[in-house]
């Protein structure tokens, strides 16, 4: 077994090694990235790899494979300069021809399976002009050359489009797989093991359920640094179409709360909403953060209250939470920077003109009717980014072999940029079975590392 050997090419944080790890029961044993933060994070989930801190194109793989033979080569180039999300922006060339580097290292090493995964879009590879837009009439071009290069070296190829959600990640991720391979054998596709109606099979999972709900962010409100008007809008959009518009609203037990995931970078129309329904997968992570969590405090709307008419002075707001329903939700500012206020605080300013607006939401849950109290906001957390993308819990993404922190810019980034490991871990299963010699367990790593087995060139 050690003879056959398992090679990760964008090795980046170690998404596919560790799907690689859950499908086989062994790690990887060369990972080479040219990053070396990636190689950082990698490093300490996979102290006993071989870890080459090198430009995929210049490194000299034999070198370090010597006469072992390569038996799954895992690949997935640098995908940003084929995405759709690129929009009209020009494409870097040297970031489109990094599929080559896959044909570079086949053609010496010739493993017994090529796993490849990359956005669908890939599949539009063709030469770009002299401001670096792709040219529409060659599209596909370079893909086609691509794929008649890999299967001259007497590789059967296919290819599919896939979603993580389908195979148990919380994500809806859906990207590109190609499997190349030259022992003879078929070329297998694994069974999806969920659905998004779970009528045949069970439903997507819920990122709900991978939220930590001991913390809920700090109020919207009364900040020292208002919220962006755009932030407002989007849990604006969101409040009115997961908790006001939806017959059922994600419930939050615990905390007397609903809420909902709002995206950044998102609405297209002002009222939209490109949010989340917790109940739901996450859609694609990428390498910023782009989501955060809104939960909308509630309390009961006791029917006994007289209320008042607008057309009044506002009426005495006392402290008891059991009153919010006899008033509202909060109060809207109009001027300047203000974002709004609860109704538990001293009314803010009161200017000459017309600065407040009464938020009144009336919601009904089993029958029971509801007012919002308050509303709070945070970032989802690069833990919670790791569970929705497929990781294992225990996979460390915080610090390196040293101990030394990662800032969260960089383990979301990471993340962003990694493969789900489920998927890895679906499709080598399926293909690669006869390299397995167990399963994994968080001791493999938690062993080398105490042990100092690190290796790296």
């Amino acid at each position: 077994m050690k003879n056959n050997i398992i090679i990760d090419c964008f090795a980046g944080g170690g998404g596919a090694s560790v799907g690689i790890e859950m499908a086989l029961g062994r790690s990887v044993d060369i990972a080479v990235n040219h990053d070396p933060q990636a190689i950082r994070m990698h490093m300490v989930n996979h102290p006993d790899t071989l870890h080459l801190t090198e430009d995929i194109f210049k490194v000299d793989l034999q070198k370090y494979v010597g006469d072992r033979h390569v038996a799954l080569m895992w690949a997935s180039p640098d995908c940003t300069s084929h995405s759709k999300a690129k929009g009209g922006q020009p494409r870097k060339k040297g970031l489109r021809i990094l599929p080559w580097a896959v044909y570079k290292h086949a053609k010496v090493l010739l493993p017994d399976v090529i796993i490849m995964e990359n956005v669908e879009e890939i599949q539009q590879w063709g030469p770009l002009d002299a401001d670096g837009h792709p040219i529409p009439e060659r599209r596909g071009e370079d893909y086609r050359k691509f794929i008649t290069a890999m299967t001259s070296l007497g590789y059967d190829f296919d290819s599919r489009e896939l979603i993580a959600a389908d195979y148990g990640a919380p994500t809806t991720r859906k990207r590109w797989y190609a499997i190349f391979r030259r022992d003879g054998k078929k070329i297998v596709w694994p069974v999806p093991t969920h659905i998004k109606d779970g009528i045949l099979l069970p439903k997507w999972k819920e990122c709900g359920d991978y939220i930590d709900w001991s913390d809920l962010g700090t109020s919207i409100f009364e900040r020292k640094k208002p919220l962006a008007a755009a932030t407002m809008d989007r849990i604006g959009n969101g409040v009115r179409k997961y908790i006001i518009d939806n017959p059922h609203p994600y419930i939050v037990k615990s905390k007397d709360a609903l809420a909902f995931i709002i995206q950044y970078h998102g609405e297209t129309r002002q009222g939209d909403s490109r949010g989340k329904f917790l109940t739901d997968p996450i859609k694609t992570i990428d390498t910023s953060n782009r989501y955060g969590l809104v939960t909308a405090f509630v309390t009961k709307f006791y029917k006994t209250g007289i209320g008042q008419g607008c057309d009044e002075p506002l009426h005495t707001i006392t402290t008891s939470p059991g009153h919010f329903g006899l008033v509202s939700a909060f109060m809207v500012k109009y001027y300047g920077t203000g974002c709004g206020q609860t109704l538990d605080k001293p009314l803010g300013t009161i200017t000459t003109k017309d600065r407040f607006g009464l938020v009144n939401v009336l919601i009904e849950i089993d029958g029971e009717q509801y007012v919002i109290k308050d509303i709070f906001l945070r970032m989802l957390k690069p833990e919670e980014l790791k569970l929705m993308q497929g990781f294992p819990e225990d996979y460390i993404i915080d610090r390196d072999i040293v101990g030394k922190t990662y800032p969260i810019v960089e383990r979301v980034a990471r993340i962003g940029n990694s493969v789900v490991p489920v998927m890895a871990e679906a499709l080598v299963c399926a293909n690669c079975s006869d390299l397995r010699i167990g399963e994994r367990t968080p001791n493999m790593r938690i062993e080398a590392e105490q042990t100092g087995q690190l290796r790296f060139a």
